[in-house]
């Protein structure tokens, strides 16, 4: 049985290589231009509060202790819905970056006083569109009207600690 030339093995190999690699700066479409993955989201409910006529008075230093951070995934209406500072990570389900900051933020949780919103990158075009968003990993900050504050790309180093960096 001949042997097989090595280079079209090796040009099979950097081409696999180089799709895996540029596969989170581009977003999966069909031929239609819709997206080939909606992968939607499920719904997370926050964890409910307590009455604070349930609890005995607090003490004035933890009156003064910054609220606990919050992530959830997007809602239409969430932001209105929600006091505080506020951001939308655009995230895609096939994005290993977008993973890191996910799995991230689930093991550390949010910053104290902000509520960081997990919006579908691939389902939610709106959304993007409106705020500009053309990478994953993208951080928007956003007022309680939803208007844009500023925006970030954390994909060099998707970490809780770059989005504290990032904060407005």
């Amino acid at each position: 049985m001949p042997e097989r030339p090595a280079r079209p093995l090796a040009a099979s190999v950097l081409l696999i290589a180089a799709l895996a690699l540029t596969g989170c700066a581009t977003q999966a479409t069909d031929a239609s231009g819709a997206s080939a993955d909606p992968a939607p989201t499920t719904e997370q409910t926050p964890e409910p509060t307590t009455d604070a006529s349930d609890e005995p008075a607090a003490s004035e230093d933890a009156a003064d202790a910054p609220a606990e951070g919050a992530y959830l995934d997007y809602t239409d209406g969430a932001i209105e819905a929600t006091a505080g500072p506020k951001a939308l990570f655009f995230h895609a389900s096939w994005c290993p970056k977008c993973r890191a900051l996910d799995e991230d933020l689930k093991a550390q949780g949010a910053p104290d006083g902000l509520t960081v919103f997990k919006v579908d990158y691939d389902s939610r075009t709106d959304l993007r569109q409106e705020y500009g968003v053309t990478l994953q990993t993208t951080i928007v900050f956003v007022d309680d009207a939803g208007e844009m504050i500023s925006s970030t790309v954390l994909y060099d180093d998707p970490s809780v600690e770059s989005l504290v960096d990032a904060m407005p």
